[in-house]
């Protein structure tokens, strides 16, 4: 455990942003999942929105984010 009074801040911030972090990669594995098996328009563009964001706030890195698109918009399986 940290003794300082800013490490023991750092940590609090750290372990909030975790949980947050999880949700909303879990929430994008979500989207991708549903977009492999029903490929339609509204599910790509969902998945296409989710991956852009979360690529914009470094959650996944922007060239992950876009091999899955492409891989998405072909309709090939992985």
């Amino acid at each position: 455990m940290p003794i300082i009074k800013s490490a023991i801040k750092k940590l609090r911030k750290d372990r909030k942003r975790t949980i947050l972090n999880k949700k909303k990669k879990d929430n994008l594995k979500t989207l991708i999942k549903k977009a492999r098996l029903d490929n339609t328009k509204e599910n790509l563009s969902a998945v296409f929105s989710a991956l852009d964001k979360a690529a914009k706030v470094k959650l996944i890195h922007k060239n992950k984010a876009s091999r899955l698109k492409s891989r998405l918009s072909k309709g090939t399986p992985p």
